[in-house]
């Protein structure tokens, strides 16, 4: 077997070689892919884009096209070597590849030759993303850019002048750019939270430490999440990865000043945010000077595989064909006959709404059944990790009401400004963000806002809302599937759909099982569930529904699981 691997290298490798020599390649017709060196076809986040080379004699507007496809192709060291060949030799070193990224739809591009030597591009951006990797969905409209050319001595087409970034098919953008979670703490230092940011792979461990050491959160998350870096503290560019997987990070020297709690912290951030680039291990020097941090313990926000469910004699955990009850929760459900629960992480407590219309909150306790919110038209409630319950009317979605558990009730004041209705709204299980759909223009949207707190952790306000997905008919439920997609279940004319959203990325969606009535998430899409009016309940197994259970009542929603 190892010699027909080594002979089969050394056949790759001359066809290389030949492919190498040849004098040029079609601009026209399919981008060409390759695998990045050392990676295997199973190893998609590695993959590389070989983008086709400038073909003799191409007109300025074949040259442009040409290199707006050669954005596919970063390059082994993200140096988008392949686009700098479009370029005259002079301008090459003045492009800025990493200023932008814009993601469009390939099959509406125009290049239109102006006049001579000047090309207009015109293309419908679906996203943004700036320096700093932070992505942003764009309203479809349609956009230009220019190009300046001019005949090089052996009479080539090459730009001279081009906008800074690059443009990407929203099909090829997540196989170029991929999906980087930098990693912050709540307010009470016992959750990470993940601010997704979108960088090429080959610079990802600088671009990350960058994100997380040298610039803020994203706006709308800053004043809900903290970070154990000092204020001064910074990280040098260069973050070299050993053969081993072992991140080199060298910050600052005022690092060294810093107690050995906020070491360990820091470790923490950069061990947390560095994992997803495949780094096993971080090293950290304050200047040349080591620093002996350890990480520090935090609280998951993986759930249980169970479903947790409501039936006509039982609630608790369906495990198999029997159903695992939570003392003292289950026997408050069974006497409430809720419509709605969702369970705080300790399962000592959770919120539910009545057939009534009434929300309350549940006590694992005595079994006790607190009556919380009697106003008409309220959505399903929300309960973040101190046992808080959020509440608010499907008519006044600003009139956002917080049971805090120790008892009376806040306005919180200015919340989804501009929504004229909300239809479902869920907190994330760290109670750092809230996902909400509301009706805002006359269509209904997906937002997420920032939860920002009082020194001594009650809710106070709702940061300003980020819009992060149209939803396109009405949204029935919003559950978080893992800490950095929320799940929209909605149905319209041409049926019902769950909408699968990164909080900073792109939108996916698929067909949601027949006559669906609830949504819960779990740990990711393989663990989404869906019940049906009939009682049917569904899990979500690659692109189709599998039914697992019938006679469900109730679906549950988990914020978390007991320390």
């Amino acid at each position: 077997m190892t010699a027909r691997r080594g002979i089969l290298a050394i056949l790759l490798a001359v066809c290389a070689l030949a492919l190498t020599a040849c004098g040029g390649f079609p601009t026209a017709g399919p981008v060409e892919y390759g695998n990045e060196t050392g990676a295997t076809g199973d190893e998609s986040q590695n993959l590389e884009f070989l983008p086709n080379l400038p073909q003799p004699g191409a007109s300025p507007a074949e040259i442009v096209e040409g290199f707006i496809n050669a954005s596919t192709g970063p390059g082994v060291d993200g140096d988008w070597a392949r686009a700098r060949e479009f370029l005259a030799p002079e301008f090459r070193d003045d492009w800025k590849p990493e200023a932008s990224a814009t993601v469009d739809i390939a099959a509406d591009r125009v290049y239109t030759e102006s006049q001579e030597g000047t090309v207009e591009f015109s293309y419908d951006a679906v996203a943004t993303v700036d320096d700093r990797g932070a992505y942003e969905h764009a309203e479809l409209a349609e956009r230009n850019l220019s190009f300046s050319l001019e005949q090089q001595q052996d009479g080539e087409w090459r730009i001279t002048q081009a906008p800074d970034g690059v443009v990407l098919d929203e099909d090829q953008f997540p196989r170029v750019f991929h999906r980087y979670p930098v990693m912050y703490f709540d307010p009470t230092w016992q959750y990470l939270v993940p601010d997704v940011r979108w960088f090429i792979a080959a610079k990802a461990p600088a671009s990350i430490t960058q994100a997380l050491v040298n610039q803020p959160a994203s706006e709308w998350l800053a004043a809900s999440v903290v970070t154990a870096f000092p204020e001064g503290v910074t990280a040098l560019a260069s973050v070299p990865v050993t053969d081993g997987g072992v991140a080199q990070v060298e910050l600052s020297e005022e690092a060294a000043a810093a107690d050995a709690e906020v070491q360990d912290r820091m470790l923490t951030q950069l061990e947390a945010s560095l994992a997803s680039a495949g780094v096993l291990d971080v090293e950290v020097t304050a200047g040349p000077t080591p620093l002996t941090a350890e990480p520090v313990a935090t609280r998951s926000t993986r759930l249980p595989a169970a479903p947790l469910i409501l039936t006509e004699a039982q609630f608790g955990f369906l495990t198999g064909e029997e159903i695992d009850p939570i003392p003292g929760l289950s026997q408050a459900v069974l006497d409430s006959a809720p419509v709605a629960v969702q369970v705080a992480p300790d399962r000592d407590v959770a919120a539910g709404r009545l057939a009534n219309g009434n929300v309350v909150r549940l006590h694992a306790e005595n079994a006790e059944i607190e009556l919380l919110d009697e106003r008409a038209g309220l959505v399903d409630p929300t309960v973040d990790p101190t046992g808080t319950v959020w509440s608010v009317p499907r008519e006044q979605p600003s009139a956002l009401r917080v049971y805090p558990r120790s008892g009376g009730m806040r306005e919180i004041e200015g919340a989804w400004p501009d929504a004229t209705a909300i239809a479902a709204m869920a907190m994330s299980r760290d109670g750092t963000r809230m996902a909400a759909a509301v009706t805002a223009g006359g269509r209904t949207v997906l937002w997420v806002a920032g939860v920002v707190r009082d020194a001594d952790g009650s809710p106070s306000a709702l940061g300003t809302p980020v819009r992060i997905a149209i939803v396109g008919a009405p949204a029935t439920g919003v559950t978080w599937i893992d800490d950095s997609t929320v799940g929209v279940l909605a149905a319209g004319e041409s049926g019902a759909t769950v909408l699968e959203q990164i909080v900073g990325g792109p939108t996916s969606s698929t067909s949601s099982p027949d006559d669906p009535a609830s949504i819960a998430g779990g740990n990711g899409l393989s663990s989404l569930r869906v019940r049906a009016t009939d009682g049917t309940l569904y899990v979500k197994r690659g692109v189709t529904w599998q039914p697992t259970a019938t006679g469900v009542l109730l679906l549950a929603t988990q914020q978390g699981a007991p320390r």
